[in-house]
């Protein structure tokens, strides 16, 4: 309860008393009044009190779907996210290098779009995995800057802001902007939001769950990783729903190896997903990284897929599965950006980038322990253990 140097009455029923508390959640959503005479009161009325922040709640939602009808006159929402006003894009000082698409007045990536078409897979050498170890390692400490921000009340676009100073501190380019327009310097996607979420005004509140995708570019490579956080406490389906989807990335990396085709990494992401209910999200795949953002090769996540290639030692690429707790198909936003379920059920996802090697695999963008040596975390204990802020 917090303190009000103005004396009030009581509001509780048949309650005459001096009050000098008002309700915390009150003063945080913006409710004029609500002063209690002490503790005993506010918990004796709680019942009754609260219908006040429901009513006050769907207040906010009606409005935010008001501006949004007006953003975007006739469009249907899946389900109850909005967009939110947006910071303007943020920019990058000088002499940080930059990839070809970041000037470029429609974010054209024109050295992605100069091999189009080719399905060759690019094997790297000692120095090329060095310099995209470099990247990968950055991108880990910004996501996990992000990840110390996740809470109720802190905006997505504070989050942007955070990821984008983040970047500019360890001399690397935010990969994401401008990147085919993209105006923000990472992916936020709240609740329903499968991917590409654009970080706005927005407050998380508690229970949201939101994945924060992070690429960066440094001496010329990108790294690129992405996980999904609880914001206070969540409800059971979105954390199973989440471990799931931290487990089934966990058993398509446990698979990488030469010799193994890219199709099948989507039958062990498939399988494990399907056994808990969820769907796989077809729409977006993994795929190849290094001095490119997005090449070769393309990876689904869905089974029976006809993905080409066989993995070789020195190949580099993304897995990053996008699992849906109800139907898989997704609709796209009029900002031709975010991705959201089709049904307004939730979404969540986990990415790693990662390079075969002659016997397995490394995960480049992997946590390291305290000797430095990179690992798996259970997912579900240490959202939980860092109060939902840190996956």
């Amino acid at each position: 309860m917090s303190s009000s140097a103005i004396a009030r009455v009581c509001e509780t029923v048949n309650c005459t008393k001096e009050a000098k508390l008002q309700c915390p959640t009150c003063i945080k959503l913006g409710i004029e009044g609500s002063f209690f005479c002490e503790q005993d009161c506010f918990k004796g009325s709680w019942k009754q009190h609260k219908q006040v922040h429901k009513k006050e709640r769907m207040k906010n939602i009606l409005q935010e779907q008001n501006e949004a009808a007006q953003t975007w006159p006739g469009y249907f929402f899946s389900g109850p996210l909005r967009p939110h006003l947006k910071s303007p894009t943020r920019t990058v000082p000088e002499g940080i290098e930059k990839p070809d698409y970041a000037d470029h007045p429609e974010g054209y990536p024109a050295s992605e779009m100069d091999i189009r078409g080719s399905t060759q897979i690019k094997i790297l050498s000692k120095d090329e995995l060095e310099g995209l170890r470099t990247a990968c390692k950055y991108g880990r400490e910004v996501l996990d800057v992000a990840a110390s921000m996740i809470k109720p009340g802190i905006t997505t676009d504070e989050i942007d802001e955070a990821v984008h100073q983040a970047c500019i501190e360890r001399k690397c380019y935010p990969s994401p902007l401008n990147y085919r327009g993209f105006p923000k310097s990472c992916c936020t996607s709240v609740n329903e939001v499968i991917c590409h979420g654009i970080p706005d005004k927005r407050k998380l509140v508690e229970g949201d769950i939101v994945n924060v995708d992070i690429t960066v570019y440094y001496n010329g490579y990108h790294g690129d990783l992405n996980e999904t956080f609880f914001v206070g406490k969540v409800d059971d389906k979105s954390k199973e729903l989440v471990q799931a989807t931290y487990e089934c990335l966990k058993e398509a990396i446990n698979m990488v190896k030469p010799g193994v085709r890219y199709r099948e990494v989507g039958n062990a992401i498939q399988k494990h997903v399907q056994a808990h209910g969820f769907s796989v999200v077809r729409t977006y795949c993994g795929h190849g990284i290094h001095r490119l953002f997005h090449t070769t090769p393309s990876i689904p996540h869905y089974s029976k897929n006809k993905a080409i290639g066989v993995m070789k030692a020195g190949h580099a690429f993304t897995i990053e599965p996008m699992i849906n707790m109800g139907k898989w198909q997704d609709n796209l936003w009029p900002d031709d950006w975010t991705a959201v379920t089709i049904d307004g059920k939730r979404s969540a996802q986990f990415e790693h980038t990662i390079v075969v090697t002659e016997t397995g695999c490394e995960i480049l963008t992997a946590r390291r322990d305290k000797d430095g040596r990179p690992h798996f975390l259970d997912q579900l204990q240490k959202l939980e253990g860092k109060g939902g802020q840190q996956a």
